[in-house]
């Protein structure tokens, strides 16, 4: 079940929803304009979080950005026929390539069977479309190459294209006066591979360039909010691990071995997870 909720004094969001892959969706209110980030895996998913805003006085958005191209971030968009949408250009050239395709069940098992879509998809976009299919593909009205600084009144969002191995078009969002950074999928694994997978190179430099933001609190989206602290742990785990996998060659017993004896206890799911991640990518 969807649940709305606030942080500071301009910015909501929707938690999401793993069974059908609704992703947080997060709308910032300025004093002039309004900007929503992503659109939801559906119309009827972008449309319920607006309704539910509505309730709440909160503005129907002038602007939307999409973080990147991945079905559950860009099918609402059809919905916002009266919101200016801004991507980055790799984004809408990613978009492009999704316009031809049907999404109809055969159409969905056929391209999970020759290797272009994973399972995990398919299932959601059928358990999300369960009474029609009628998916439109709308492209993105504005595009920016690297980045684009908005001013909302009395808030500023700097949108940046910071790429990462889960999808190489991903932008992330930062509300400034707030100290908020909407991460979008970009810290997640690459799933679309044959074995998903971490790069260290990618990740590190994909890192550097979060840091660089002064934020107090962190939104990915297929998970809870989290706080400085415990950002700042999982970036520090990560690190690790990608330097243990280089050190090692990718020997996952190694890498497993050295950092249980650092930390002084077994690995927890996500750091098994994370090992697993780079040795894949190694």
């Amino acid at each position: 079940m969807h649940s709305i909720e606030k942080i500071g004094k301009k910015f909501w969001y929707i938690t999401p929803i793993s069974e059908t892959d609704r992703p947080v969706l997060g709308i910032v209110v300025g004093n002039n304009k309004t900007l929503l980030i992503d659109t939801g895996n559906s119309e009827d998913h972008i449309q319920y979080f607006l309704d539910k805003l509505s309730k709440r006085q909160v503005p129907y958005p002038d602007i939307v950005v999409i973080t990147h191209c991945h079905w559950d971030h860009i099918f609402g968009l059809a919905a916002l026929s009266k919101t200016v949408s801004i991507s980055s250009e790799k984004t809408r050239k990613e978009m492009e390539k999704l316009i031809h395709l049907s999404w109809s069940d055969e159409a969905l098992d056929e391209r999970v069977k020759e290797g272009t879509e994973i399972e995990f998809c398919a299932n959601a976009i059928k358990k999300e479309f369960t009474d029609h299919r009628d998916i439109t593909i709308t492209l993105p009205d504005l595009v920016f190459e690297n980045k684009v600084e908005i001013d909302l009144g009395g808030v500023t969002c700097i949108v940046q294209h910071v790429g990462g191995d889960h999808a190489s078009d991903s932008s992330i969002v930062y509300i400034k006066e707030e100290k908020i950074l909407f991460l979008g999928d970009c810290l997640y694994a690459n799933i679309f591979s044959e074995k998903e997978n971490y790069t260290i190179q990618g990740t590190l430099e994909l890192l550097d360039k979060l840091e660089r933001f002064e934020t107090d609190t962190y939104i990915l989206s297929h998970s809870k909010q989290i706080s400085k602290e415990e950002f700042n742990q999982q970036i520090t785990m990560i690190r690790t691990i990608a330097g243990y996998t280089d050190r090692f060659g990718g020997d996952a017993q190694k890498v497993i071995k050295e950092y249980r004896k650092q930390v002084g206890r077994d690995l927890t799911e996500d750091e098994m997870a994370t090992v697993v991640y780079f040795v894949n990518g190694y």
